[in-house]
């Protein structure tokens, strides 16, 4: 009698084997992890800022102002991580926030001065940082990727 493994092998109706290394899902998750932190090298020390922190950041360069509870569909971020983010910029003068006019249970959230001026110093970095993780590929690749990016995108939409 065989020993079984220490693993469960399931299958599909098909036949097909889950295998991480090619399971679709699993590769994104991953790839978009690592671009992540790549991105993260570029203001995370230099600015002390939190990857949280940035994608907020970001949203509010982007916006003039925002409602927290736009955020997180805009950023993939939970809300006790927008709330925890906005928290810390706020802390550090880099946002503010107020009560929205017409319903003062809702703030809104906006980049202060130094804020803006922080964005205007980390924009070309990332920007450079995104540029150079594109280079591995050539220009018709960055352009298939970026095609099939959004249709999958429009897709789970």
């Amino acid at each position: 009698m065989r020993r079984r493994e220490a693993t469960e092998r399931v299958t599909a109706q098909n036949g097909r084997e889950l295998d991480l290394q090619h399971y679709f899902p699993y590769r994104l998750a991953r790839l978009a992890e690592q671009v992540s932190l790549a991105i993260a090298e570029v203001y995370s020390e230099r600015f002390a800022l939190t990857r949280q922190e940035w994608r907020v950041l970001a949203i509010l360069g982007a916006r003039r102002e925002i409602a927290t509870k736009e955020i997180g569909p805009s950023t993939t971020l939970d809300k006790m991580q927008v709330s925890r983010a906005v928290q810390g910029l706020q802390a550090r003068g880099i946002a503010s926030r107020k009560h929205h006019p017409d319903d003062r249970r809702e703030l809104i959230v906006s980049l202060t001065p130094a804020g803006r001026a922080l964005y205007r110093k980390i924009v070309p970095l990332a920007l450079a940082r995104e540029t150079e993780l594109l280079g591995v590929l050539t220009p018709e690749e960055a352009k298939v990727l970026d095609r099939a990016m959004h249709k999958l995108s429009e897709a789970l939409s």
